[in-house]
């Protein structure tokens, strides 16, 4: 693929899924994100054109075509990105499950690819972020797991909300969450009230 080609199945895919960039880019500048690791990330390489350093991961054939072509990618990604920083790009065409060899990063995408933040949870620095959305309950996964703390929620205009936490992942009624049956069915929970994604914190070892 050429650059036209490589632009134009990123830029497909950017609109299919409601470009993300704002959301990273709120995420980046609040932590002062340099390097982040995106696990099954397809070809949203939006995060590149905010974080200087980003490790993408996915084993997906069409991904693995996409970053053959990493140094059109790369290209592509220097005459766009919003930081000063030199743009480093890394590709792993592997499952996420795999162990990867990689140093800790500041910052976990996990973006509708199951229990990201579960299995690559020890990439992650101590106080560093996890993005998560609950689709397949990694969200929930990281709220009940004394690895992380919930300390946002990105808004409907993305901006970070750090307040009335804890108004998140109740059930109605006041039952409990089954942690087991959303491992088993790998399906968020309909709590009472939900965003498109939560912002965890990595505690301190």
């Amino acid at each position: 693929m050429n650059l036209e080609q490589v632009t134009k199945m990123y830029e497909t895919y950017a609109q299919k899924i409601a470009d993300r960039k704002q959301v990273y880019e709120t995420i980046a500048d609040t932590f002062d994100v340099k390097q982040a690791l995106y696990p099954g990330s397809h070809v949203d390489v939006a995060p590149s054109l905010v974080i200087p350093h980003v490790i993408y991961v996915d084993s997906f054939k069409g991904t693995i075509r996409f970053f053959k072509q990493i140094e059109t990618v790369q290209e592509l990604m220097d005459q766009r990105k919003e930081y000063d920083e030199p743009c480093t790009i890394e590709f792993f065409g592997q499952d996420y499950t795999q162990p990867l060899d990689i140093e800790p990063v500041d910052l976990i995408i996990s973006q509708y690819a199951g229990f990201v933040g579960q299995a690559t949870k020890q990439y992650l620095k101590p106080r560093g972020i996890l993005l998560c959305n609950d689709s397949h309950g990694d969200a929930t996964l990281a709220r009940f797991d004394e690895t992380f703390e919930l300390i946002g929620v990105m808004g409907s205009t993305n901006e970070l909300i750090q307040t009335g936490l804890d108004d998140y992942f109740r059930l109605p009624k006041g039952k409990d969450v089954d942690v087991a049956e959303v491992k088993k069915t790998m399906k968020g929970p309909m709590y009472t009230k939900s965003v498109e994604n939560y912002v965890f914190q990595k505690r301190r070892d």
